[in-house]
């Protein structure tokens, strides 16, 4: 199965990835921090705004999030709150493509984010002129991308997916016959045709968090804490995929962590989870799972140094001067909303 695998992974050279290092920021006092909490939650008042967060952010953001009655969740659920909250401005603290995807689904509302240079390594090495001419060399396949992409990249594409929807997805276009040509993420891609066995063509990108961990120390740290479950996204390379005890999205591990018995989890994503986990399981013991190990570099170490740039601070100076507005031309917001409208109707028909 990995030979065959392997040989469905796409030739094709991806630009460099220049992974900036992560911020060091001196912690705010105590009061200040909480002034600047209070300031930040009137004007999001004032403005008839509404913060969403991924689990991935700062635990200080995803507090403040929850407690002005905003959202903290994986992307999927990020884009289907955006269209239901009827708040004119919605502040996205997470990532370029998240922020670009919350304008695609709500072209009248205006989009901020703390910081536009927040981009992800997936959406990077997807440029959107490579993918497209790539796609054209496989007209008969259907193209499914992540949703850690650009607004052209998803304008180029028939289906959009996040971690917790691709494999219903994908079974269904299995079971249709179709064939797919998958972007970018080839570990989130291998992992559903391992499970659909569809015949599929992979987009040899990767995320920087995930690629980083290292299988033998994780054989190791298992070992060490024999009654610990290994909760994996299926970012992750193989290797430590098929050591996990659950596989799934970011509020899948977090359910794992309220649900299973056991008093330790390994946890193979970004630290950043472990905010929402301390919160519904404050019993349970987190650990992450080892970045370390033979040819590790730890670019990320289990934190991306893109989210690392959302801060207080930031969306303070967002919300006081209405900079960093995400814009999206409303024809491609029109093509890209297609591919994302298309995945949440086929959510709604799984909660039936």
């Amino acid at each position: 199965m990995k030979n065959q695998l392997r040989e469905n992974l796409a030739e094709v050279a991806l630009p460099v990835v220049n992974v900036p290092a992560h911020p060091v920021r001196p912690e705010l006092p105590v009061e200040e921090k909480a002034a600047l909490k209070e300031r930040i939650k009137a004007m999001l008042h004032e403005k008839n705004a509404v913060l969403v967060a991924h689990y991935y952010t700062d635990g200080d953001l995803q507090d403040l999030a929850e407690e002005t009655g905003g959202c903290v969740a994986d992307s999927l659920e990020m884009a289907r709150f955006g269209t239901e909250h009827p708040a004119r401005t919605l502040v996205v603290a997470g990532v370029r493509f998240m922020g670009e995807t919350s304008k695609i689904l709500n072209n009248e509302k205006r989009v901020l984010m703390p910081d536009l240079g927040a981009t992800c390594s997936l959406d990077e090495g997807c440029p959107a002129a490579l993918f497209s001419d790539f796609c054209d060399q496989h007209p008969e396949h259907t193209v499914v991308v992540y949703a850690n992409t650009s607004a052209e990249v998803k304008a180029r594409s028939h289906w959009v997916v996040t971690s917790g929807i691709a494999l219903p997805i994908i079974k269904h276009l299995a079971g249709r016959g179709e064939k797919i040509l998958w972007g970018p993420d080839q570990h989130l891609g291998r992992y559903v045709q391992g499970l659909t066995g569809v015949e599929m063509i992979l987009w040899p990108g990767s995320c920087v968090v995930h690629e980083a961990f290292k299988a033998e120390a994780l054989e190791q740290l298992r070992k060490q804490h024999p009654l610990a479950a290994v909760l994996v996204h299926p970012e992750s390379p193989l290797d430590i995929v098929e050591q996990a005890d659950v596989v799934g999205s970011t509020t899948a591990l977090i359910e794992a962590v309220r649900t299973l018995p056991h008093p330790e989890f390994i946890v193979a994503t970004d630290a950043g989870i472990f905010n929402k986990m301390r919160q519904l399981a404050p019993n349970k013991i987190l650990l992450s799972a080892p970045t370390a190990g033979e040819g590790a570099t730890c670019r990320s170490c289990a934190r991306c140094p893109w989210m690392a740039m959302n801060t207080l601070e930031k969306l303070a100076v967002v919300l006081e001067t209405g900079i960093n507005e995400i814009e999206v031309a409303p024809e491609l917001a029109a093509r890209a909303r297609i591919p994302i409208q298309r995945m949440l109707d086929f959510a709604k028909t799984l909660k039936k």
